[in-house]
């Protein structure tokens, strides 16, 4: 196919290759900014893999496993009425009904600011170029003074697992589940074998969860990771910790997991959850001088996200940590002002919360206690079991707690741990004074202030008092 030079139409302020979460924020900071923008999204609608497989889809379907086990445990509903019981695939139309709200609304975005959307497949030619590939075989080429790189992740495959064969999936082709097993293995305790536990398990799935490390989620605080292997466990899933596979074997009837161990296990299907990639082996990376690591991310500059390219920038899950859909919308906001100012006056907040949406939830912000302690800082714990809250009692939410760790001379809150039902909601009322300065973060605040009663947010007076009551 032969190449002629692009029309002045077709050349850009900037080009944003994906439109999950950083390619939004980037590609919004910039229409705003009166530049002129173009969006490249290889799928037909956009919101990346944020909206049509990871978050948006994973949390629906928790929510809906959630409300059934809800009503399922409540005497007032199930008094006089059978149990509800649903299978994954007719719990998968509410994921799909709020997938279509949302790439409504983010198409609507787009359309308002007057970027250009480009439907294909980017490939860099040279430092200022490059070419869409559609899906019907043609090509336009493009320029742009600047580029962002926004194109996500995707579950990684490793070469010795068949993931054609039907039984075994990855967290992407699950939501395409066509059967409805019994039992489910899942390989990779990270967040999402997690929260993917969680929904079968809810589903009244047997589970097996086979967990690579030697105990669950271990960037959490411990107390917090013990709190969820224990209700996994007293739920019925069984966790297999410090086991690796030597060989995934798929059958007529499910799959068989050898471990290296010597242990053998079988379920109906398999869920391999164990990592991610990059999605930047398509973009011929090379034509523009960036070699992408191992994993297929790319290397920036922690303030402003360029690349080793100066007028080429990344964001989100391409680059690796924190790997958040809100740290990636922020990180294209920055990356936006970077372009438009020469360089970015925002920054992302130190401390990010972490939002794990497990049944029940798993938040936090800030230190956790074996940090403190490596670190030698005297601190204090105060908690608040939300058995004990009155909003909770009425609810019916038995388990959960939240933990306040703070510095016992100068009372500096150092971190929140939150375990239950809205923990994600519950974190960000801690982490408002968590990020004040000075004498603003305390745990004396949570004492001085008025809460509302009875709420969710009462947890952080109690847990304050606790806390103040261990010191001497």
């Amino acid at each position: 196919m032969s190449k002629s030079s692009p029309r002045p139409q077709d050349h850009f302020d900037a080009i944003v290759i994906g439109s999950g979460p950083g390619g939004e924020g980037a590609a919004m900071g910039l229409s705003k900014a009166g530049k002129r923008v173009a969006v490249i999204e290889r799928e037909s609608t956009v919101g990346g893999g944020c909206t049509h497989w990871g978050t948006i889809p994973s949390k629906a379907l928790r929510h809906t496993v959630s409300r059934i086990i809800e009503f399922n445990q409540s005497p007032i509903y199930t008094q006089n009425s059978k149990s509800i019981h649903s299978t994954f695939s007719q719990i998968l139309s509410h994921a799909e009904s709020v997938i279509g709200k949302q790439t409504r609304m983010r198409q609507g975005f787009y359309d308002r600011n007057q970027c250009t959307l480009l439907h294909g497949n980017a490939e860099f030619v040279d430092a200022h170029t490059l070419t869409v590939h559609h899906s019907d075989g043609s090509a336009d080429t493009y320029t742009a003074d600047h580029f962002v790189i926004a194109t996500g992740s995707r579950p990684y495959q490793p070469a010795d697992v068949d993931f054609s064969h039907p039984r075994i999936y990855d967290s992407d082709s699950i939501l395409s589940l066509a059967h409805d097993p019994r039992h489910v293995m899942i390989y990779g305790a990270g967040v999402i074998g997690s929260e993917y536990a969680s929904i079968f398990r809810g589903l009244g799935v047997k589970v097996d969860l086979i967990n690579t490390r030697d105990r669950l989620l271990s960037f959490l605080d411990n107390e917090i990771s013990d709190a969820l292997s224990y209700h996994f466990g007293s739920s019925g899933v069984m966790i297999r910790n410090d086991e690796t596979y030597e060989r995934i074997e798929g059958t007529d009837d499910g799959v068989i997991v050898h471990l290296e161990s010597g242990k053998k296990m079988k379920a109906d299907c398999l869920l391999y959850a164990n990592g991610r990639a990059g999605n930047t082996d398509k973009l011929n990376l090379s034509s523009v001088g960036l070699t992408p690591n191992s994993r297929g991310q790319l290397d920036v500059d922690s303030e402003s996200y360029a690349t080793e390219v100066g007028h080429i920038y990344a964001v989100g899950d391409v680059i690796g940590y924190p790997s958040l859909a809100s740290a990636a919308y922020d990180q294209g906001r920055v990356v936006a002002e970077a372009i438009c100012q020469g360089n970015a006056n925002v920054r992302l907040i130190e401390h990010i919360p972490t939002g794990i949406y497990t049944i029940p939830e798993i938040s936090s912000v800030g230190k956790t206690e074996q940090e403190l302690t490596a670190e030698k800082v005297p601190y204090e714990v105060g908690r608040s079991l939300f058995k004990h809250l009155a909003r909770a009692q009425i609810a019916g939410m038995d388990v959960g707690s939240l933990k306040i760790l703070f510095h016992r001379d100068t009372r500096e809150i150092l971190g929140i741990h939150c375990f239950g039902e809205r923990a994600s909601e519950i974190i960000h009322i801690g982490q408002a004074i968590f990020e004040q300065k000075g004498e603003g973060n305390t745990i004396d605040y949570f004492v001085n202030t008025t809460f509302n009663y009875p709420t969710m947010a009462e947890a952080y007076r109690v847990a304050a008092l606790n806390g103040l009551n261990r010191l001497f």
